[in-house]
């Protein structure tokens, strides 16, 4: 593939956004304009998954490709408070540094969240140009981690902290068009360039981009005394506007036929995202905390389309790096798929085995064509979640020989991966997790 030929690539990522957040899948009380003309330019996945319940083991595997329980950053779920001594290691090939080895120009516009300075980096993992923040949320005006005045800004570019005014979607917006449309010369014009456009949005805190009075006055980070169902509509509004404004920038460029976008969360809905018709949601294994919204768009060579495949997170470095012409590290094979042959049709949709971990409830998961095995603590079940997307009817006594073969493949799965020890899952816990959402209680009747 001549270098003229090869596509570009713009990777957006939302942070928690539900699976029923966006109006093209199914939200009803507001209007996501632009990534619904997306959808309809390009491919609309129902069936795509994150690789994990929770944000920084999803971005592991989404940067090298691979099962995040390979590195010992990926166990932390999320990566909290040991990111200065597990992140990515630099040595390790990822989507951006294989790019750009490839002639690429490369940059990450965002949220990060693999490790923290002076150990990991963007910059040290790929990427040529960083603009964003290192941990795994900020204050959307005051860009600050945490609160308090002592508590610095997580703003960089590069590896330099800086300062700048406003609402951080916008901010993240302004940048990525400004890295597209070259200015002061920061993208090389006569390469093909990876942008990651990493949001925040819509995670907490729940500040829409009016409301710079309310997050000066946070006592919390968290916020669990606000936020509603308006407040968050206006966090998904201002994410979509961002969005749309990222896509007007390719085409006044001339860029958008050979450009590839992908608009995919890294994990299923918060407290007030909708994910019908799924239950669940961040940080469990149900189909809520998994199934995400995924959006594809490539006119040079994918036509519009609504796919069933299954996909995953890991699935995107193949894939991109196909449609690049550039070949995975061959000592770190990818555990995700190509996708490009089903999506380019010229080879049929398949069926997948896909596995899942979280160590808060002992939660185990495995997708094998229409089957779901499901572990929370002692509570264990088996789905058909193409017959059954809400995860109600226990089929495990009436296909017992699926129930055990799962329970076997999980398990010898489970056993090539760094196991998770009492200190990593003292070091991962958060407020998220609800530890005693789940009490053991009888399996459930089949219905």
């Amino acid at each position: 593939m001549s270098s003229d030929q090869r596509p570009n690539i713009v990777f957006i990522l939302a942070d928690d956004l539900g699976w029923a957040d966006l109006s093209v899948y199914g939200q009803a009380d507001y209007q996501t304009p632009h990534l619904d003309a997306l959808a309809a330019q390009g491919v609309r996945f129902t069936q795509a998954y994150a690789n994990s319940a929770v944000c920084s083991a999803t971005r592991f595997a989404l940067i090298t490709g691979r099962y995040q329980y390979r590195l010992r950053g990926g166990l932390e779920e999320p990566l909290v408070r040991q990111a200065h001594v597990h992140g990515l290691p630099p040595e390790h090939p990822t989507l951006p540094s294989l790019l750009q080895d490839a002639g690429y120009d490369t940059a990450l516009v965002g949220k990060w969240h693999l490790g923290s300075l002076p150990h990991f980096g963007p910059l040290k993992s790929g990427y040529g140009h960083f603009f964003g923040n290192y941990g795994g949320a900020i204050d959307y005006f005051t860009h600050k981690p945490g609160v308090g005045e002592a508590v610095p800004r997580d703003l960089y570019e590069g590896e330099v902290p800086v300062e700048r005014v406003g609402y951080y979607t916008q901010l993240l917006a302004d940048e990525a068009v400004d890295w597209i449309n070259g200015k002061s010369g920061r993208r090389d014009a006569s390469k093909p360039f990876l942008l990651s456009l990493h949001f925040t949005a819509p995670h907490w805190p729940w500040v829409g981009p009016e409301d710079e009075e309310i997050s000066r006055s946070l006592q919390d980070l968290f916020h669990y005394d606000g936020g509603n169902l308006a407040t968050y509509a206006r966090m998904v509004r201002s994410l979509d506007q961002a969005v749309g404004q990222v896509l007007e920038a390719l085409r006044e460029q001339g860029l958008e036929r050979n450009t590839i976008v992908v608009f995919t969360s890294d994990n299923g809905g918060e407290r007030f995202s909708k994910t019908w018709p799924f239950t669940g949601q961040k940080t469990e294994l149900l189909e809520g905390g998994i199934r995400v919204p995924t959006l594809l768009r490539w006119p040079a060579r994918i036509a519009p389309q609504v796919s069933s495949q299954v996909a995953v997170s890991m699935d995107w470095l193949p894939t991109l790096l196909a449609a690049a012409g550039v070949a995975p590290d061959a000592d770190h094979a990818p555990d995700g798929d190509n996708l490009l042959p089903v999506l380019e049709g010229r080879a049929p949709q398949y069926a997948r085995t896909l596995f899942w971990r979280y160590k808060a409830q002992e939660q185990r998961a495995v997708r094998a064509g229409a089957f779901k095995y499901l572990k929370i603590n002692d509570n264990e079940f088996l789905f058909d979640v193409e017959d059954d997307a809400r995860e109600r009817a226990n089929l495990r006594h009436r296909h017992p020989e699926v129930f055990e073969s799962l329970k076997r493949q999980w398990e010898a799965w489970n056993a090539q991966f760094l196991p998770i020890t009492e200190e990593v899952f003292t070091h991962g816990v958060t407020p998220d997790i609800q530890a005693d959402r789940y009490a053991p209680q009888k399996p459930r009747r089949e219905l």
